[in-house]
């Protein structure tokens, strides 16, 4: 069970939220975590724990994307080394704009060879309010 922090008007929730796998082949970018974290403006920060082989610069994690329902990307966060020696490895994401009516979002990973792939994160960010 993963948790995102719900921030509305300064007050921190802390609710519970699934994890929905998808079985991952060798290789692949797994999520492994997601913290979610609203902003009094209403934008998200998304701090995303990935692990991957990174095996160097032509095989490596190279970004994540926040993605609606309806397959729309929200976010999109670019890697741009690999991490070899880090894993398993967290980077965050700014100013993502999530529109009114989104209750849920997934976090998947990307690597240099394979594409998309591995285990997504799916975060309901109405849980708590």
């Amino acid at each position: 069970m993963g948790f995102a922090r719900l921030f509305y008007k300064g007050a921190a929730v802390i609710v519970a939220v699934g994890l929905a796998t998808v079985t991952a082949a060798a290789g692949e970018v797994d999520v492994q975590a997601v913290d979610a974290r609203q902003a009094a403006n209403g934008s998200w920060t998304f701090s995303v724990t990935l692990r991957h082989d990174d095996e160097g610069w032509d095989h490596y994690a190279d970004r994540w994307d926040v993605v609606g329902p309806d397959g729309t990307v929200y976010g999109e966060r670019v890697l741009l080394h690999p991490h070899v020696e880090e894993q398993p490895f967290t980077r965050s994401l700014s100013g993502v704009e999530i529109p009114e009516g989104v209750n849920s979002v997934t976090v998947r990973g990307h690597d240099k060879v394979h594409g998309f792939g591995g285990a997504e994160f799916t975060i309901d960010l109405q849980a708590g309010k």
